[in-house]
């Protein structure tokens, strides 16, 4: 019998939070208990001080106080007014303490990467959150050698940038470079490759230590994983993965829809392979899918992330995405099912009603279980067609089932025509896929899928258009943006900057 794995999977039993608990705790109350932390231990840094955190914990009502004092900040309002500061080394801005490491979001909203303190208070909160997830795997019923297999985490690099005052990089980067000693020998591809910042020279040392290392769980995002494991199956002259790594049983992904790609990542699996979606941002860990039979991912309320949700409607938000001045926001209690909010963060690294860009919208209310709907600055709305990136993704996977195509990346913008609109899909596909019909099928799909869109497309938008290009193309690009490998993705949505820089390349491209 495989003792150590005996031995761990019993400690996961005895550390799970049961089913049946999970539906006596109190959200609100967790939630306000997390504030009332967060409030206390940051009431003497200089943002504490500016705006009364002493006087808004004597308040019988603190979080309606707190709302009312403070306002909504977006990344350049943070930065600007606050985070530079910890930026230059100076202690106690909106956190107690020093600063020491910053992490670089992937940048697909934005022209440029932002640097998002990452505090000791935060590492702490992201690896208690981890090994909850972790120890969420008992439910999956799994052998009890499972236990005792590698796990191997594809992300940024651990070898960090240093500027004499602090660290910055990747978060999976900051994350892996401060796990837990007992988790070393579990952590694949280890400490050497896991410094290597080339994604393409990491790629081929991963490959070529693959032989050596028996793989449970796998973690990254979905296109990088995909491409690894096709290297792997190519180097070693193999049918599918489990010729190699016959254990693999547990596919962990965040970042992005899995659906897009599944079709394609299944024919490199020979038996079914679990999927555990978690929802981890530069900010803080959000959620993570409690069980295989979970549609959506649990919210963490209880470790040091309190969160408000801004219903995501033209009250709050104009066409481009901007959040108005003085928008309504609800906390955990006050939530409704199936509407969209966008998410506010209030965080042990020193963020504070924070929008962090991401719309989520909530399948279960009594589970606090919610499923990622898009960015805000990703959805379609040019003429008030009102497309999600949860729109777009049921599209793409319904033209993948009924065609039978792997369609391993997409984008869409809208665009000018004549006096009117019209969407213009890029799809990346290996197969031959024919572009009129699948202009003609996506089309449809999303008359169904969204009310708005069919109105809008008698009404404004005139024509939808679509390209394909090889997957390739997608992934070349991002790698001539220094976006290869890591957490970085391939934006859903061009806006109209992005747009002419993906055109220009997409002109001269030679596969």
């Amino acid at each position: 019998m495989p003792i150590l794995g005996s031995i761990i999977k019993k400690a996961y039993e005895l550390r799970n939070f049961p089913l049946e608990k999970r539906s006596k705790f109190n959200a609100a109350s967790a939630q306000k208990k997390v504030l009332t932390k967060l409030l206390k231990k940051a009431q003497h840094t200089a943002f504490g001080e500016h705006y009364k955190f002493s006087e808004i914990l004597k308040q019988k009502d603190f979080v309606s106080a707190f709302q009312n004092q403070i306002p909504v900040f977006d990344y350049n309002s943070m930065f600007k007014g606050w985070w530079y500061r910890a930026l230059n080394g100076e202690p106690y801005v909106s956190w107690p303490g020093r600063v020491k490491y910053f992490a670089l979001t992937s940048g697909t909203s934005e022209a440029s990467s932002k640097q998002i303190p990452v505090t000791a208070d935060m590492i702490r909160a992201i690896r208690k959150t981890s090994v909850r997830q972790l120890v969420s795997t008992v439910r999956y019923d799994l052998p009890i050698e499972f236990y005792q297999k590698g796990m191997l985490m594809i992300g940024g690099s651990t070898h960090l940038h240093f500027n004499g005052t602090y660290y910055e990089g990747d978060l999976s980067g900051i994350s892996a470079g401060n796990i837990p000693f007992w988790f070393q020998h579990f952590y694949k591809p280890g400490k050497r490759i896991s410094k290597e910042r080339d994604w393409s020279t990491k790629l081929e040392e991963i490959v070529k230590k693959a032989k050596d290392w028996d793989i449970g769980v796998i973690v990254g995002v979905p296109a990088w994983i995909q491409i690894m494991l096709e290297k792997i199956i190519d180097y070693y002259n193999l049918e599918n993965i489990h010729d190699i790594w016959p254990n693999l049983s547990v596919y962990v992904h965040s970042g992005v829809a899995i659906d897009p790609y599944r079709k394609s990542l299944e024919k490199l699996f020979a038996h079914p392979i679990k999927y555990n979606e978690s929802y981890l941002a530069s900010e803080g860990y959000i959620a993570y899918q409690h069980g295989y039979e979970n549609n959506g991912m649990g919210m963490v309320l209880d470790n040091g992330v309190f969160y408000e949700f801004v219903p995501f409607n033209s009250e709050n938000f104009d066409s481009e995405g901007n959040i108005k001045k003085n928008p309504s926001t609800l906390t955990i209690n006050e939530v409704e099912e199936n509407k969209e909010y966008v998410l506010l963060m209030t965080t042990c690294a020193g963020a504070y009603r924070y929008m962090i860009g991401d719309t989520i919208k909530f399948i279960s209310k009594e589970n606090h279980e919610i499923v990622i709907t898009g960015r805000t600055k990703h959805f379609l709305s040019i003429c008030g067609e009102h497309l999600s990136q949860e729109n777009m993704n049921r599209a793409i996977k319904m033209l993948q089932d009924e065609l039978n195509v792997e369609i391993n990346e997409f984008t869409v913008a809208g665009i000018r025509y004549d006096s009117l609109f019209a969407h213009k899909w890029f799809l990346g596909t290996n197969d031959d896929l024919d572009p009129e019909i699948a202009r003609e099928k996506i089309d449809g799909y999303l008359k169904i899928l969204n009310d708005d869109y069919r109105i809008e497309r008698i009404a404004a938008i005139k024509d939808v258009r679509v390209e394909i290009y090889p997957v390739n193309a997608f992934y070349d690009y991002m790698k001539k943006h220094g976006k290869e490998g890591g957490a970085t993705k391939f934006p859903r949505v061009l806006k109209i900057k992005q747009l002419g820089q993906w055109e220009e390349f997409l002109s001269n491209y030679k596969n």
